[in-house]
């Protein structure tokens, strides 16, 4: 039975991506021919590359620079696997769900089925949203996208969360959180049309993780030893490269989403640089102040902060107010990342939410008050309510989506690992290895 289910599946899978070849099929409903533009394709190109370096080997770096020895292996394990799972998900069904417009879509929540397996896309087509970029460059941009959301999560539940879930994890939380939160922002859903704005991925992709981690967080409780043992970073080297390795990448990650070689490019490439380090200025003033001594992993954590803060803004706003969204992203994720954590004593164990929720919604609602048509002219439709109402409704659909999932992996695969394998490490008990052998 189980053989004769496979071959089934199988066997439709391959009529699914083979239908293509048999007649030219027209146009879907969201593609144009090809414009080319050489230009703003070879940089679009560039960017893909820089993005999915900010995955692998950047955020398993950052992240796994700063757990314990024990549990190095198993953190960069979950950006490989993530990368490895979203990406079979977005050829398979996510970006016809995600981008897609053709039938089932349902007052702007959903995407169509149209593209399944890319079934439509040919080098001759191009997305209405960019006609200058082939369609296949369109779609390894954004999938740079959705691979990364869900490796940020990991922040949140590692060195205690089973292999098995985080892998189930992945794999729900893509196509029922993701998917439908990039098509409702990006792929001509209903935030995008109401004026929600979000350059590149402030709510897609930075509030939509870190309103998961902190769900994550709080159901699965605090690591053993937390607040008693010393949970200190094994090796800020590793998180100093790691976040070279991304600041680099989000010039891709920012600029890149201009779309175009062009004058929005540019200035969100020099907005992304400017928010960075005045974040990490104000980050390490506050530290400095709290904690009588700054530290490396202070001024490395404020620039991920500003990143994070100028990510919904960077192509929309001009460097004054890239500056001010900067100075103010560094203290504010420093405030959820320390003193909230610390208040309500939960464990987010890399400060997915402190940096990562906190950050975005920061710079989302001050891309509201900053936005300036000088730059763009699609920051004159820029208003806070809009993006007040668009936060709210990403946190909502990501907090819920994201409960629903962890029950669903703790009923079937469980969620975490035993005490004594997690005091021992998830290293060698979850994959057989470790840093060093």
């Amino acid at each position: 039975m189980l053989t004769r289910s496979l071959a089934a599946f199988v066997s439709l899978c391959m009529g699914l991506i083979a239908a293509p070849a048999f007649a030219a099929a027209p146009l879907l409903s969201h593609q144009v021919a090809l414009e080319l533009n050489e230009a703003s394709s070879a940089w679009i190109l560039t960017s893909t590359a820089l993005v999915l370096l900010m995955t692998l080997p950047g955020l398993a770096l950052f992240y796994g620079g700063m757990v314990r020895r024990k549990n190095v292996i198993s953190t960069i394990a979950h950006s490989t696997a993530a990368l490895a799972i979203v990406t079979v998900l977005w050829f398979a069904v996510g970006y016809s769900l995600s981008f897609g417009s053709g039938a089932p879509a349902t007052n702007g929540f959903i995407g169509g089925f149209e593209a399944f397996f890319l079934n439509g896309v040919g080098i001759g087509t191009a997305h209405s949203l960019a006609p200058g970029l082939p369609e296949f460059l369109w779609i390894a941009y954004q999938l740079t996208f959705a691979i990364i959301t869900p490796a940020l999560i990991a922040g949140a539940f590692a060195e205690r969360i089973k292999f098995s879930a985080s892998i189930l994890f992945f794999f729900l939380w893509h196509l029922i959180v993701y998917v439908p939160i990039c098509h409702q922002v990006w792929g001509g859903g209903w935030m995008g049309s109401l004026g929600v704005l979000d350059f590149a991925g402030g709510a897609v992709v930075h509030v939509n993780a870190g309103v998961a981690g902190l769900v994550c967080a709080l159901v699965l409780g605090p690591r053993q030893g937390f607040g008693r043992d010393n949970m200190a970073p094994h090796n800020l080297a590793f998180t100093a490269i790691g976040t070279g390795l991304l600041f680099v990448g989000w010039l891709g990650f920012n600029a890149g989403s201009a779309w175009a070689a062009d004058g929005i490019a540019a200035v969100a490439a020099f907005n992304t640089i400017l928010a960075a380090a005045a974040a990490a200025i104000g980050w390490t003033a506050v530290e400095w102040i709290d904690h009588k001594r700054p530290t490396l992993l202070g001024l490395l954590s404020g620039i991920v902060a500003g990143l994070v803060g100028i990510t919904p803004a960077a192509g929309l706003v001009d460097p004054k107010g890239a500056f001010l969204i900067g100075i103010l992203s560094g203290p504010a994720c420093y405030a959820g990342a320390v003193w909230l954590k610390r208040a309500l004593k939960y464990d987010d164990s890399l400060d997915a939410f402190g940096v990562h929720g906190v950050g975005g919604i920061v710079g989302a609602l001050l891309t509201g008050v900053f936005a300036t048509a000088a730059i763009n002219p699609v920051s004159a439709g820029a208003d806070i309510v809009k993006q007040a109402i668009g936060l709210a409704a990403v946190i909502a659909w990501s907090g819920i989506g994201t409960f629903v999932i962890l029950m669903i992996c703790k009923f079937t695969v469980g969620l975490r690992v035993p005490k004594e394998e997690e005091i021992e490490g998830l290293d060698y008990t979850q994959h057989g290895e470790t840093l060093h052998p």
